[in-house]
């Protein structure tokens, strides 16, 4: 009788192992037992509010010191407001906090007839701050979430009266790094089937390897909860689509152009937050925005990859605190 040695045994084994890390490559950070797990809470300990904006409901909280600034938390691809959930509370104290969820993620409506492209994101976004009455805003902004943000503040500057982003979209994060990662995400067929059918992006992306700690089961079920079913994933597979890789879409490489030279220009206190190793901001992409953009400054933020929130939610918050004491 033959015998398959031990170690081949071994190695096909670990096989789907190795082929996981090999998919995502650009995002895997290997997960281990985390003495920081009491530290995070899994709850969202805010009032939840809807509103009507272009005929739909979105969710969002808004909370807090109506004397104090008012911050404006907006996430990206495929979160919600629950990723700020640790940072808000260190926010909150003499000031007004408020976030909002996207157009067809968290706990706002998911129309079937839109498109869900960058263009239709900010009209829900430019509409939501004018129904709620926001005024001099201090915006805090993450993936898509800060291409939203900075679009408003090129387009309002006089309404907004500083920016902390982390992970952003911008200048020079593009052209992007992960342009090759992103792109079975951007092929019609295999896009669909990732994204759409096998919810890549939640499973294999944001509770598997974006996030270095390991998420709690009540964590995962909130992320998850939007996306149940096939037919609620469309708008996570809009935003790869969105991203001006290689010149397409042209209309978003316009956008983020824009941004760029505003930035430049713009007196707007700025402060970017990084992570080690980072995805989209890491140490000398922050030091590139200090040398070549207006008014900001940096804060390291310790190890992470791109849900920084996940990971260092107490740093960011006290981060972010400490820059307003100092600044404003």
């Amino acid at each position: 009788m033959t015998h398959t040695p031990l170690i081949f045994k071994k190695l096909s084994a670990l096989l789907p192992v190795f082929f996981a890390l090999v998919l995502y490559s650009s995002f895997s950070v290997a997960q281990a037992p985390d003495p920081r797990k009491g530290v995070f809470s899994a709850e969202f300990p805010f009032q939840s509010k809807f509103i009507e904006v272009n005929g739909h409901n979105l969710h969002y909280i808004d909370e807090g010191n109506s004397d104090g600034d008012t911050f404006l938390f907006l996430h990206g691809n495929p979160t919600s407001s629950y990723l700020w959930r640790n940072i808000m509370p260190y926010v909150k104290a003499g000031n007004r906090i408020v976030a909002v969820d996207n157009i067809g993620f968290g706990k706002s409506d998911q129309p079937t007839d839109l498109d869900y492209t960058f263009q239709t994101h900010y009209q829900y976004i430019e509409e939501f701050i004018e129904k709620t009455d926001l005024e001099n805003i201090i915006l805090v902004i993450h993936d898509w979430g800060s291409v939203l943000g900075l679009n408003y503040a090129m387009e309002n500057s006089s309404n907004v009266k500083g920016i902390v982003m982390m992970e952003a979209l911008i200048p020079p994060a593009f052209p992007t790094d992960n342009a090759g990662f992103f792109s079975s995400f951007r092929n019609p067929e295999t896009g669909k089937e990732l994204l759409i059918e096998q919810n890549m992006f939640i499973e294999g992306i944001l509770l598997t390897g974006a996030v270095t700690r390991s998420l709690s089961d009540a964590e995962k079920d909130v992320y998850r909860a939007p996306f149940l079913s096939a037919d609620t994933r469309f708008p996570i597979y809009v935003w790869p689509n969105e991203l001006p890789i290689a010149g397409e879409p042209a209309r978003n490489v316009v956008v983020i152009e824009n941004i760029g030279k505003w930035l430049q220009e713009s007196p707007i206190p700025k402060l970017v937050q990084y992570a080690d190793p980072g995805v989209m901001i890491n140490a000398e992409r922050a030091q590139w925005m200090v040398d070549n953009y207006r008014n900001v400054e940096i804060q390291f933020v310790g190890y992470g990859t791109h849900y920084i929130q996940e990971d260092n939610p107490q740093i960011i918050g006290r981060g972010i605190v400490e820059w307003h004491r100092r600044t404003f």
